[in-house]
């Protein structure tokens, strides 16, 4: 069985947003950037099943400018067999992300495509849907555990009510959550080893894939600040503020 992992290099979680001064966009020059958090969900995934003896080939692609190849790195270091990056320095929507994908998912002819459910950076939460529409499979979305048997997975996915589980014919394309486990640390052993890894780069062009945008941002401003709360004397207090101030009730 193989697998194809899917990953995205974005702006580290733990680095504060800063608007750009002409609100065209945020500002990622000189900010450190990572794997998406979700996505080293789904790559911690790929090497689970293949310690499990269910996968033979785990592969993790990325798409973006050169640098892509350090968040590809770490994969391989944390455990995945090689690499491929689609590289262009042009922004991608998820659109293209998905037509990409498909491409590549018809030529490395994988058992199951794993991803983040969303990208911490434009939380579009659409690359996963649009792939298996793309291709045909079925899909998995949000999945907080996974199990695969034979040419079956069967995924676990948290929903208003409670918890669903649903039994999935392979292939098919799964979506991660943050319940589904915890990504391990890549030690330095194996990031020695995963510069001997294969990375095959590839360019848009060649998979024939246009990837002109679709979207238009027409600007990109920060959140207002919020006041500071107060403290009520009362419940009789309370009600006339969210009747007279906040306008909540009537």
């Amino acid at each position: 069985m193989k697998v194809l992992v899917a990953v995205k290099r974005v702006i580290d979680y733990n680095v504060k947003i800063r608007v750009k001064s002409d609100n065209s966009g945020v500002e990622a020059a000189n900010v450190k950037m990572s794997m998406n958090p979700f996505d080293e969900i789904a790559v911690e995934a790929a090497i689970l099943l293949k310690e499990a003896g269910s996968v033979d080939e785990a592969a993790v692609i990325s798409i973006g400018p050169t640098r892509c190849k350090e968040t590809i790195r770490t994969a391989l270091a944390m455990g995945i067999d090689r690499g491929i990056h689609v590289e262009t320095d042009a922004r991608i929507e998820p659109l293209a992300v998905a037509k990409i994908l498909k491409i590549v998912a018809d030529k490395e002819a994988p058992d199951l495509v794993l991803m983040g459910k969303q990208a911490i950076d434009d939380d579009s939460n659409q690359t996963g849907q649009m792939l298996a529409a793309f291709l045909g499979w079925a899909q998995g979305c949000f999945v907080s555990k996974l199990d695969i048997a034979g040419d079956r997975a069967t995924v676990t996915r948290e929903v208003d009510g409670g918890r669903e589980t649903n039994v999935l014919k392979m292939p098919a394309v799964v979506t991660t959550d943050l319940r589904l486990n915890v990504p391990r640390y890549a030690t330095l052993p194996n990031i020695m080893k995963a510069k001997k890894k294969p990375i095959d780069t590839l360019c848009p062009e060649d998979l024939g894939v246009d990837i002109g945008p679709r979207l238009t941002i027409r600007s990109v401003i920060e959140p207002p600040r919020r006041d500071a709360g107060v403290i009520v004397g009362g419940v009789s207090e309370l009600v006339d503020k969210l009747r007279n101030e906040a306008k909540v009730i009537q």
